[in-house]
């Protein structure tokens, strides 16, 4: 094990230590005329350890110089602070200097805008927002492996290389090692037979159609990992590798798909209350005044169930204009569901029952010929961030959707045999995890929320 101690670790103790070692990034010195005081932190946690230097320390003038970013080590002794915001202070003996800066090092101590770090997104995490959203991230991520593990659900793993479209889009990432100046060809185009798999294949957008076949089975699975959406669209919303949480559920109808969707929420909306306390103090202070009671709030809260047409209804009626035209049968942007649940209802809300010639073919048909069991989770300031349905079991409807919408069945003959033997209802969604901690923290850019975010024109690192 390291022989230093993590400065979250030290501030909580807040107990009397001598011989402690501290090693992290210098955030500021302020050299003084009989003592100088310098902060360190190391990412444990947002608040940073004051460190106080005698100028009788060895190496002291060396110190002094460093610049804001150096990596250090200190070992000292620490002691109750006299001033007041901080409860202790380290007393060094030694600093060690692992890499100092140079004044070009971008990252000074001043105010740096979301734009600008996106541009250095090696360097952001070294700033207060960045080391609390990624913290938090973690701390989600841990939250919802446990909450499936509490109600004894089987974590599985899903293909990233796929030779299926589960949203039917083909906004997909192909993957191939045919030479792309000169590829094989056959009559209808590219000779895929030829590539590595024997086939054209993919990068995922979904592991749902994999994670219904281990349910039938399972009876109660997820899967937790990165999708992939070729979808050319530069907003504050989308990335095009981006993290999904997708349960699915045997024997699960659409009421019981948002009951689960509902639970979900509402234990991570706890959790990172009660476990995430300083670092959603800072969102609270630095981002979104008001974000800790809009959280407490969903996680008090019933959630609105409404039907689609109702939804309809709603906007139709609304005072307000839109950008995006609103009719039954068309589906909802962004606007639309922001309005929904920010004016309408002030809060989450499930959408219910879509009409199926907006939805996938695997959803299950409504007996009114019309709409499918589907359903939206949509919140404040974001707008959707689940969507699932219950799933259609019975063989002979889902052939006939998969035939209306000219999908062709044989690459889908393993997703068939599900239905053609011990077929049951079932029923699964999906939450887009960056969109969630969007809400969780009231960053407003998907950008800022993955560590190195992939979008049009944008693949670094």
């Amino acid at each position: 094990m390291s022989n230093h101690q993590r400065i979250v670790s030290v501030l909580n103790a807040q107990s009397v230590a001598s011989n402690l070692t501290v090693k992290g990034w210098v955030r500021s010195i302020r050299v003084g005329k009989s003592i100088t005081f310098m902060t360190v932190n190391d990412g444990s946690c947002v608040t940073s350890l004051q460190v106080v230097l005698n100028p009788g320390m060895d190496g002291y003038d060396n110190v002094i110089r460093m610049g804001t970013g150096s990596a250090v080590g200190v070992t000292g002794t620490l002691s109750p602070s006299p001033a007041a915001g901080q409860a202790v202070e380290l007393h060094a003996e030694k600093v060690t200097i692992y890499g100092g800066v140079d004044e070009d090092y971008p990252l000074q101590k001043k105010h740096h805008s979301f734009e600008f770090l996106r541009t250095i997104a090696h360097l952001r995490p070294r700033t207060n927002t960045f080391g609390a959203l990624f913290r938090m991230r973690s701390a989600l991520s841990f939250a919802i492996h446990n909450f499936f593990k509490e109600r004894g659900f089987v974590y599985i793993h899903t293909p990233i290389i796929t030779a299926n479209d589960c949203e039917g889009a083909g906004e997909q990432f192909r993957v191939t090692t045919l030479d792309i100046v000169s590829p094989p060809l056959c009559d209808t185009g590219i000779d895929f037979s030829r590539d590595f798999f024997g086939q054209a294949t993919q990068l995922t957008v979904s592991g749902q159609l994999e994670g219904e076949l281990l349910a039938c089975g399972l009876s109660s699975v997820y899967t937790f990992g990165p999708t992939f959406r070729a979808e050319n669209s530069n907003t504050a919303r989308h990335a095009a590798e981006f993290w999904m949480v997708e349960p699915e559920v045997a024997f699960a109808n659409l009421a019981d798909n948002a009951d689960l969707a509902e639970d979900f929420i509402k234990y991570l909306c706890r959790y990172v209350l009660e476990e995430c306390q300083e670092d959603m103090a800072f969102f609270e202070k630095q981002v979104d005044p008001g974000v800790m009671g809009r959280i407490r709030a969903i996680a008090d809260s019933d959630f609105v169930r409404m039907e689609y047409g109702e939804a309809i209804d709603r906007l139709e009626k609304a005072t307000q204009g839109f950008q995006y035209p609103v009719a039954w049968g068309l589906d909802l942007q962004t606007e639309h569901e922001r309005y929904l649940s920010e004016k309408v209802v002030g809060g989450p809300l499930f959408i219910l029952n879509y009409p199926k010639d907006i939805k996938a073919f695997y959803m299950r048909q409504n007996d009114d010929g019309k709409t499918v069991a589907a359903m939206d989770l949509l919140v404040p300031k974001v707008g959707e961030i689940i969507g699932g349905s219950q799933r259609e079991e019975r063989l002979d409807l889902l052939e006939r959707r998969i035939d209306e919408m000219g999908i062709a069945k044989h690459p889908l003959s393993w997703y068939l045999d599900s239905r053609r033997w011990g077929t049951c209802p079932h029923a699964g969604f999906g939450l887009g995890f960056e969109r969630l901690i969007m809400h969780l923290t009231g960053m407003e850019n998907i950008r800022d929320i993955i560590p190195f975010p992939r979008t049009p024109g944008h693949a670094e690192f």
